[in-house]
């Protein structure tokens, strides 16, 4: 039903314009998401205290629909860090090494490997998990640091947390701004996850190999030495059997627990708290037989080191997800049911207005998704802004009348390519922090791949909608 737009509906898609402005400035949202919070719940309720206590409850309420993704992810980076410092991480990745024999195995290997662990640990974790240990063997073969760094970025922070299916904190965060199943968004991804993935990966090869091949992109004997000396300095608590024992048992758990999801139809929380839940206990087995007498106390160590990753990664992502479930149901949880009479929603209504005015199709649906995705990654975090792409998903396919769960997933998928860390320098620290290269290099050599990527997507896409 059409309804005529008030001011609650003006302000809102006021404060949405605001928000990519602030974004294409590459400056922080949260000021504006908070005003604009303040004024939805000061126009629908003429109350200054309700208004004012609205804005915390919002952030309440964001923090609630999040906090089991924000919990898993600080509890795996947790398992992460034990497993590296234990030596553990070694023993896992040590097989696939006797497979990388060339510079070509070595790019598709790392990035394959990559890709896989980032769907379990995120891209983060997963670098330092396997940095450590093919780098070296990759630039004996002759792949340049810079080839590798290559590799794990767009396979680990594109593909797999573009995806992001096992964890499920992207289409956790696209889905509800949305208004649709987490299962929707992660099925319709799929095809533009292997597109993407195909064209960027293959032309950033193809660029590599060039270069190398003129000599503009060679192995130094510093790259090695680098290596090598962080090699010998390592120690671990753990006997080489105990190592070998757990590289066997996590995989074989963690699969089990994908398997679990399939068979009894788990997804986004309860997929979420099956993973956790394992990962706890893992992490506590591991601590005790590493650490002994000092077990008891380092549970509680790693287990602060994963928190304050989870709440770093998200503390930015709270504000902004915050305002955008106000365009949802989030609205009346938090300020009652004050909006309009036979209002869908403040989302639902733009949209419906849109359709009205406005003749949207397929392209020009597709085609601003895309811009927006790109332009929430701007801030070089790729999840703050995924809610906005979201919520915009949600008004052009009421405009529409279909093709909610493709748009929502290709926002998702700009936004993570863009600001995940593969083209924003302040993005890509930690994967050219572990590979020893220039940030901004990086940034420069995946820029071309990811922009053909995405256009080669929004073709698709089109198709799908």
């Amino acid at each position: 039903m059409y309804i005529a737009l008030t001011s609650l509906h003006w302000v809102y898609l006021l404060f949405i314009i605001l928000i990519i402005g602030v974004m294409v400035l590459r400056r922080d949202t949260t000021l504006v998401c908070i005003i604009g919070i303040f004024l939805l719940g000061l126009i629908a309720t003429s109350s200054l205290t309700t208004a004012l206590t609205g804005v915390f409850s919002s952030l309440i309420y964001a923090i609630t629909q999040l906090l089991g993704t924000i919990l898993v992810i600080s509890i795996i980076v947790s398992l992460s860090h034990i497993m590296t410092h234990t030596g553990i991480n070694e023993v896992m990745i040590s097989p696939f090494t006797k497979f990388i024999k060339t510079p070509n195995l070595a790019f598709w290997i790392i990035g394959l490997l990559m890709m896989v662990v980032s769907f379990f640990f995120w891209p983060s974790p997963a670098i330092a998990l396997l940095g450590v240990v093919l780098l070296p063997v990759a630039l004996r073969v002759g792949l340049p640091a810079l080839g590798a760094a290559i590799a794990m970025n767009l396979f680990g922070h594109g593909i797999a947390l573009s995806g992001d299916y096992v964890i499920q904190g992207a289409p956790k965060l696209t889905a509800d701004a949305a208004g649709i199943p987490v299962d929707q968004v992660i099925q319709a991804s799929i095809p533009l996850v292997i597109i993407m993935g195909l064209v960027t990966t293959v032309t950033a090869f193809i660029f590599l190999k060039r270069d190398m091949k003129k000599g503009v992109l060679t192995v130094k004997s510093s790259d090695l030495q680098h290596f090598d000396e962080q090699i010998n300095q390592r120690k671990t608590p753990l006997s080489k059997g105990l190592k070998l024992f757990y590289a066997i048992l996590i995989p074989i758990l963690l699969i089990l627990d994908v398997v679990g999801m399939i068979v009894f139809h788990l997804q986004g929380g309860d997929a979420t708290a099956l993973i956790g839940g394992t990962i706890i206990f893992i992490l506590m087995a591991i601590s005790l037989t590493a650490y002994k007498n000092k077990g008891l106390e380092k549970i509680t160590d790693y287990l602060i080191e994963g928190f304050q990753f989870g709440f770093k990664v998200f503390g930015p992502v709270i504000p902004i997800a915050a305002f955008f479930y106000m365009g949802d149901a989030g609205f009346i949880d938090v300020f009652g049911k004050t909006l309009p009479a036979h209002s869908q929603g403040i989302v639902n209504d733009l949209g419906n207005a849109l359709a009205h005015v406005v003749p949207i199709n397929n392209e020009v649906a597709t085609a601003t998704l895309t811009v927006v995705g790109v332009i929430t990654g701007l801030d070089g975090s790729g999840f703050s802004g995924i809610s906005l792409a979201g919520s915009i998903a949600h008004l052009f396919s009421a405009a529409l009348g279909q093709g909610i769960a493709t748009l929502t997933a290709l926002g998702q998928i700009a936004a993570i390519w863009v600001g995940g860390g593969t083209i924003i320098p302040w993005a890509l620290i930690p994967a050219a922090a572990i590979c020893n290269v220039d940030a901004f290099e990086l940034a420069r050599r995946n820029l071309i791949p990811v922009i053909f990527g995405l256009i080669v997507t929004t073709i698709f896409a089109m198709f799908l909608v």
